[in-house]
């Protein structure tokens, strides 16, 4: 089908530029013929200039030369029929039109070339995304998901913003974070600390412990795997570790200093503040010790908004920062994907596309009346994970 829907488009653009191009013809035809049934004395050739430039703005290199080539000869029969070719005026005329012509055709050129690199450069990066970020399957077990990513650099495709979802043994292991920072580095940092939350996946560690997992990979890249940069060094990632329970209507969280979550029930929103929120991750080498989880009730038919700081911090026109929690709960959003989509919506019309900070932005709820077994995902191509209906503590 995509194949199909490339060639619908190179179809479409094929016939869009041909269709264009009777503009710079009508413009050879009508300077021509207007100036060789005019007077000596009046010269309309200069205009012959515009089929080209008007050609470059659509075509590529090789129809704006032949266009620039037409419009070159039309001012050679122009000056055959007005005086003959070997009068200063006319030679003038033509030389400059031949030269601007290979100028326009010549920068069409490059900048199709640079486009180019360009798509080339946005496939990589789309393609990063998809390894770094993948998406998150429509349903785990009694949970229905939905996310939203927009990387504040457009053709950056990703930054520093992470989050990722695992099924476990009676839960869903979910975390979101934000690097401080942002390009390569950042991109590295989410990469490490992304693959440390998904390679742990399958040991059933505690929360606690997995928190304490992700700080030892992030502090350890950073101390004795970074390139010797002191900013690098000195980086550190906001995260939010929690398990969704499926056979409780309980979820357990620890957050390291990131923006706590926001919990719609009954037309309400409250936020999921910790009692005690943990340090940012990467700082030091943590111990289980150090982190507790804290519990929050639940229920089917509830919905948790999970988001980075981007959201919070994207300013209208004025610098007013969005208000996240008074928009939330005018809405009444009460599944998953209608939330993401009107938050991802409202937040670029309220900032009017600028933002100054990756955003990324994930809505789970419990489906009442669900039932699925223990780490199940149901989603395109089915996974399941093997183990007790106890959920992790």
């Amino acid at each position: 089908m995509s194949v199909w829907r490339a060639l619908a488009r190179l179809g479409r653009s094929w016939r869009l530029s041909h269709g264009l191009l009777a503009v710079p013809l009508a413009i050879i035809v009508a300077v021509t013929v207007i100036d060789i049934n005019a007077p000596t004395s009046i010269h309309l050739g200069p205009f012959l200039v515009a089929a080209p430039a008007i050609t470059a703005s659509f075509a590529g290199p090789a129809l704006t030369g032949a266009v620039g080539a037409l419009a070159v000869a039309a001012q050679v029969v122009i000056g055959h029929l007005h005086g003959g070719l070997m009068t200063p005026n006319h030679q003038a005329q033509i030389a400059a039109l031949l030269l601007i012509s290979v100028l326009v055709t010549v920068f069409r050129y490059v900048r199709d070339r640079h486009q180019r690199r360009l798509t080339q450069v946005q496939s990589v990066a789309v393609a990063a995304q998809q390894v770094l970020l993948r998406p998150l399957p429509e349903r785990i077990g009694p949970l229905q998901i939905a996310f939203s990513y927009i990387a504040a650099e457009a053709e950056a495709q990703i930054g520093g913003d992470l989050y990722a979802a695992v099924p476990t043994p009676g839960a869903t292991r979910v975390v979101v974070g934000d690097v401080r920072g942002k390009g390569l580095s950042a991109i590295g940092e989410a990469a490490v600390l992304i693959g440390a939350f998904q390679g742990a996946a399958y040991r059933n560690l505690s929360l606690p412990a997995i928190v304490a997992h992700l700080g030892n990979s992030v502090y350890w890249n950073a101390t004795h795997l970074g390139d010797g940069d002191p900013e690098s060094e000195e980086s550190f990632v906001t995260a939010l570790v929690m398990d969704v329970h499926h056979n409780d209507p309980v979820l357990t969280m620890v957050n390291c200093g990131h923006p706590p979550p926001l919990l719609l029930r009954h037309d309400k929103v409250r936020t999921l503040e910790v009692p005690e929120p943990a340090p940012p991750l990467g700082l030091s080498a943590p111990s289980e010790s150090e982190y507790e989880a804290a519990t929050f009730g639940f229920e089917p038919g509830d919905v948790l908004l999970l988001y980075t700081d981007g959201v919070i911090e994207a300013r209208n026109h004025e610098g007013t920062f969005y208000p996240l929690i008074d928009r939330v709960a005018s809405w009444n959003e009460i599944d998953p994907p209608s939330l993401v989509r009107r938050l991802h919506d409202d937040l670029l019309r309220y900032a009017d596309g600028n933002l100054g900070d990756d955003v990324a932005m994930i809505a789970i709820a419990s489906v009442p009346g669900t039932v699925h077994s223990p780490g199940t995902v149901s989603a395109p191509g089915t996974v399941s994970s093997p183990g007790t209906d106890a959920p992790p503590r």
